[in-house]
This record gives structure tokens, C-alpha cells and sequence, in this order.
């Protein structure tokens, strides 16, 4: 089925209403609107997802409102995903398409297309990501909102006004948006570029555009302890005598030394949560918790940093890194060339 022919079988109006405070443990009276039962494009649910308040209320609005959410913070801290889990638990369908540099104006309008209807080559329009969506009960991401092409940036522009009309004029035609279509998106930056020089490909957004953004709301590191219960439940359903809490604690608390080192200008990579996990589960696969440290993040720093990781390594574990791992390969190379000389 194509995604024309799929438009004709969409999905009606919300059928039932879920309490916020009972489903995503938050403070809030707020009864927003969902689906009995889902269908192949709502996400799965991750059971032991951990919901901050302020962007859940964010996405509950937006999705209840019908508000555009721009949702802004540091690389992997769960953005995306924190709108896939509110979307599959409201059974709403939720796509997401990522604005990296080869997403152009045709992939999300469409294009003419030859194909082959009773043995004749014929050229019909296929429609884009966009106006299926738009003509669909669908939540539709942009990730990597600020890394964007000015050609798609105005696409999107369009979309982003009250009415939210989509015009085709390859086809003279007008699009009104489903009455449930809901447009996020999520940036590392707040649309200013960046400054920082960790995310290249970032740029400065139109401020017109950025106006347009009903609700932007920031999505950062986690407390301590909060941290630390994500990372356990993540762990401890597939494996939970590999690594114990006091390990996990100290694992976040190396993981905020970078966030800090990074603020302070003394590192040019950082720690996410997602790392933390990715950290976890490569130690269960090792059984070794410094040598997951090192393929999961310390192999990915720069060799001048490497010190300062093993002094946060260090000061967290009571464990000294192998002095081999800290050294550069152009210290290596040098000693090489000169005993062969």
C-alpha cells in the first residue's frame, strides 16, 4: 500500500481521553485526548521510561492545543524519544523525519515520478513525507530542527502559520491539515547557531520562523538520583547482577564531571545520559566497567583530554586508568620513529 492509498484509510477523530497524572506520574490535572488502540506508526512503549514534567506538559499541551513544540537541549538527553513515549501512550501516531543535509524541498513535498499503469509509462506526483502527514491524524518530528536547509526551512515556514495550509503548486493544490496533525520539532540549539562548537551543522533560524513556535521548552541533564534510576531500569531488566547502584551512581557522577569539565571549557566532549547507558551495557558485555568506559567514551575524546578523563576516572572509582590508554598515538609514533633512527 502506498502512501497515497494509505491517505484514503486514515484514522478518525481521538476516541477516548487519558488522565496525565495517572499515566505519566506528573502533577497535573489534565485529561488529553487518545486512541483506543494503536495502529503500525504509533511507537512502541518503553515501560521504564523516566518523564520529566516540564517537556511532558509541553507535549500534552501541544497535542491537546494543538501547539507547535520546539523542544531544545544537549545531545542525548532524550528529545525525541521523550515525544515518541507520550505519543505511544496515547496510541497517536508519531513520525519522525530528520533534517540532516540531504533532506531537501522534493523529499518532503514530493516529486513526479514515472511508473507503470496498464503496461504504459505514465508521470504522477508522489506525495512527500509532508503532505501525508498533514493529511493525517499524525505527530510529525523534526529532528535536528537547527541543522536544517534554508530550502526546507521555508517549507516548513508555511506549515508553521495559524491555518498551517500546505500549497503543492507543481499540482495547484491546497492542503488543509487533519484536525489532529501535530507538528514538534527538537534542536540542540534554541535557533541562535552555535557558539559552543560542538554542534557543527548547526545554524541560526529566521527569527520569523522561530516565532511561529507556540511552546519551546528546554530538556537537560537530570538530577542525580533521577539519572541513576534510568540508567538501573534500562540495565537491570536484561541483566541485574552485573552492575549494582553504588557502580551506577558513580558512573552518573563521572558522567557530570564531563558535563561540568565541558561547561568550564576543560573538555570538547561530553557525557549524555545515553552514553551513561551505552556504558552500562558495554560493561555487561565485557564485565569490566573501566574497559566499557574506554570503547564507549574515552576512545572518542581527544587525546589531549584523556588526562583530565583519567583524573575524573580516578577521583570517582578510586582507580587509576592504564597509563597506555592516556597516551597519544603521535607520542607513540614519535617514540617509534625514533628508535628506528
Amino acid at each position: 500500500m502506498t502512501i497515497k492509498e494509505e491517505n484514503t484509510n486514515i484514522r478518525n477523530l481521538p476516541n477516548t481521553t487519558i488522565n496525565a497524572k495517572e499515566v505519566f506520574d506528573i502533577d497535573v490535572n489534565m485529561e488529553v485526548p487518545a486512541y483506543s488502540e494503536p495502529d503500525e506508526y504509533v511507537p512502541l512503549i518503553d515501560k521504564n521510561y523516566y518523564f520529566d514534567k516540564d517537556t511532558t506538559l509541553s507535549i500534552l499541551a501541544g497535542i491537546k492545543f494543538n501547539r507547535k513544540v520546539l523542544i531544545q537541549g544537549y545531545h542525548g538527553t532524550g528529545k525525541s524519544t521523550h515525544i515518541e513515549q507520550v505519543a505511544a501512550r496515547l496510541n497517536w501516531r508519531c513520525v519522525r523525519v530528520n533534517l540532516d543535509s540531504h533532506i531537501s524541498r522534493i523529499d518532503l513535498i514530493g516529486r513526479d515520478a514515472i511508473v507503470l499503469e496498464k503496461d504504459k509509462q505514465v508521470t504522477t506526483f508522489k506525495e512527500g513525507i509532508l503532505p501525508w502527514a498533514i493529511q493525517s491524524p499524525t505527530i510529525l518530528v523534526f529532528d535536528e530542527y537547527d541543522a536544517g536547509r534554508p530550502d526546507v526551512m521555508f517549507v516548513i515556514q508555511r506549515i508553521l502559520e495559524s491555518d498551517g495550509k500546505l500549497t503543492l503548486l507543481d499540482q495547484s493544490k491546497v492542503i488543509t491539515p487533519h484536525r489532529c496533525f501535530r507538528l514538534f520539532s527538537t534542536a540542540n540549539t534554541v535557533g541562535l547557531g552555535d557558539t559552543s562548537g560542538i554542534y557543527h551543522g548547526t545554524q541560526q533560524i529566521n527569527h520569523g520562523q522561530m516565532d511561529r513556535w507556540n511552546i519551546v521548552t528546554s530538556l537537560n541533564y537530570l538530577a542525580e538520583e533521577t539519572e541513576v534510576k534510568i540508567v538501573t531500569l534500562q540495565i537491570n531488566q536484561n541483566a541485574p547482577k552485573i552492575l549494582n547502584k553504588e557502580e551506577i551512581l558513580k558512573m552518573v557522577r563521572l558522567a557530570n564531571l564531563t558535563r561540568n569539565g565541558f561547561k568550564n571549557g576543560d573538555l570538547s566532549t561530553v557525557m549524555s545520559p545515553r552514553t551513561v547507558i551505552t556504558w552500562a551495557e558495554n560493561t555487561i558485555i565485557f564485565k569490566d566497567i573501566i574497559y566499557g568506559f574506554k570503547v564507549t567514551f574515552l576512545n572518542k575524546c581527544d587525546e589531549t583530554e584523556r588526562a583530565t578523563l583519567g583524573e575524573y576516572y580516578q577521583r570517582c572509582f578510586g582507580e587509576e586508568i592504564p597509563e597506555e590508554w592516556l597516551n597519544s598515538i603521535s607520542e607513540k609514533n614519535n617514540d617509534t620513529n625514533e628508535t628506528e633512527i
